[in-house]
């Protein structure tokens, strides 16, 4: 009986170290699952981009009808996050990344068989729409996976390194696969990654304890009906200018719907927008910086593909290449900003990297036509990518560390809804100032003009950025009171 007894607690004890291991290999596959949604999602916002060229002759759109294939995606994804994301929380957060994944892959794989326009216009509107599903539930599946302090902020640094250099390596992956295989692969690619995702998800993720509450079904209306007027008001602000009639009651019915937002929100128990989120400055400004933010950096990968293919003649491939150096500065950059975290804080080096932002956008705009890529590109996308990589950690961290109570997921919704307005916005505003000043000063004049908004944009995030900084209160270090708490 001793004997027994012994080999018993000895087996034991040899089973320990394995059950530890096999737990933190599971949590690393189930993290990596989480940064691979991620990216597919930011990616398919831009890798069709290098592509339209060819899917224009593929399936004979009109000019007007082919930006429907970037703007579909844009009003989905963009439109319906605000509701997706507090669905997330009734259903789980795992489920409806996977369910999200899954009807993002079917709509990918239609949208490269697609025979017609109108199928692929409807296929990337679906595809959109399963982004939107999946998108909210990442972050708050990272937050429940990881520990606060060293081990949440390297896992937040990965999580927005996705987020940040997704736009790039779009349009270099778009531009292999365009090149190489042909433009039905930018959307034939996500079935594979997809399907990885949904396995992973399914088997090294534990799922979030779903709510009770009663779906806001006001706020729900309001937040999509605001989202999708003010995404398609500046995506057609862009091309049929800011008078269109169209964009007027495109703006008009956003700012009606946005009023009515606020009003349901306030007297609502369980809202899709947490309005605590913007009465308080600690998290008010960083979400203003993530508005900020990706109006410059959209509008910068938009006007840089068009000046190297325009004024350099560079190819699909060589146009994506060329950013090559800042995703890989970025990476690198990103990598050592959990390491700076414990000693400096969030807000300052949050500070220092939108000012490198704004350093590199700068520079960039004293670009000239006869200037070579080596010296008049190279230099400032490389302290643009110092930036990105110090500035979106901390502040994604600071956003996440002041939700609200019990509305993790919303907050997440918020935050890649700013994202991608912002992003709308950017282009909207700074091609509109490209075209103008274009018709005077030729292409290379029109870009550097354009990229001085890009400036005042990031600028502007520097500055509420740093003034907030040296006044609101740091987070608490390990409070997590908003993390959504785990059921298996």
């Amino acid at each position: 009986m001793t004997d027994t007894l012994s080999l018993d607690l000895t087996a034991q004890a040899t089973d320990a170290p394995r059950r530890v291991t096999r737990a933190r290999r599971t949590g690393i596959l189930g993290l990596i699952t989480v940064f691979i949604t991620q990216l597919m999602l930011v990616v398919d916002a831009s890798i069709v981009n290098v592509a339209l060229p060819d899917i224009q002759k593929a399936l004979h759109f009109t000019p007007s009808g082919l930006s429907w294939v970037v703007t579909g995606y844009a009003l989905a994804f963009a439109g319906l996050m605000l509701l997706t994301g507090k669905l997330g929380s009734k259903i789980g957060a795992k489920r409806a990344l996977i369910i999200g994944t899954l009807v993002f892959i079917v709509a990918s794989a239609a949208g490269g068989l697609a025979p017609t326009a109108a199928a692929l216009v409807i296929a990337r509107v679906v595809q959109g729409i399963g982004a939107a599903i999946a998108a909210p539930s990442t972050l708050v599946l990272l937050i429940e996976n990881t520990t606060p302090g060293a081990q949440r902020n390297r896992a937040m640094s990965l999580f927005v390194l996705a987020a940040g250099s997704g736009g790039a390596i779009g349009l270099i992956l778009g531009g292999v696969l365009t090149t190489g295989l042909g433009w039905e692969w930018v959307m034939f690619v996500n079935v594979p990654i997809g399907i990885l995702i949904a396995v992973g998800a399914a088997f090294f993720l534990g799922e979030t304890e779903r709510t009770s509450e009663r779906l806001d079904f006001g706020g729900a209306a309001t937040s999509v009906i605001a989202m999708i007027a003010l995404v398609y008001g500046f995506t057609e602000a862009a091309s049929s200018g800011w008078a269109s009639p169209v964009v007027i009651a495109s703006f008009a019915v956003a700012l009606a719907a946005l009023v009515g937002l606020v009003l349901i929100e306030r007297g609502h128990h369980s809202p899709v927008v947490p309005l605590q989120l913007f009465t308080r400055s600690r998290s008010a400004v960083p979400l203003v910086a993530m508005l900020l933010v990706p109006a410059g950096m959209f509008a910068f990968f938009y006007l840089i593909t068009l000046f190297t293919q325009d004024v350099y003649h560079f190819s699909a491939l060589s146009t994506g290449l060329a950013l090559l150096p800042f995703v890989t500065v970025m990476i690198v950059v990103s990598q050592l900003a959990p390491r700076l975290l414990p000693q400096f804080g969030e807000r300052l080096v949050g500070a220092v990297g939108l000012a490198a932002l704004v350093v590199g956008l700068g520079w960039l705009s004293q670009l000239s036509a006869d200037e070579s890529y080596a010296a008049g590109i190279l230099g400032p996308i490389v302290v643009m990518g110092v930036g990105a990589g110090l500035t979106f950690a901390p502040v994604t961290g600071l956003i996440m560390a002041h939700a609200p109570e019990g509305h993790v997921g919303a907050t997440s919704s918020v935050l890649q809804t700013m994202q991608q307005l912002g992003g709308s916005i950017g282009v909207a505003v700074l091609s509109t100032v490209f075209v103008s000043a274009a018709a005077t000063a030729g292409i290379a004049g029109g870009l550097t003009t354009a990229i001085v908004g890009g400036v005042v944009f990031v600028g502007i995030a520097f500055v509420l950025f740093a003034v907030w900084g040296s006044n609101a209160p740091a987070p608490v270090e390990g409070a997590t009171d908003a993390a959504p708490v785990v059921t298996h």
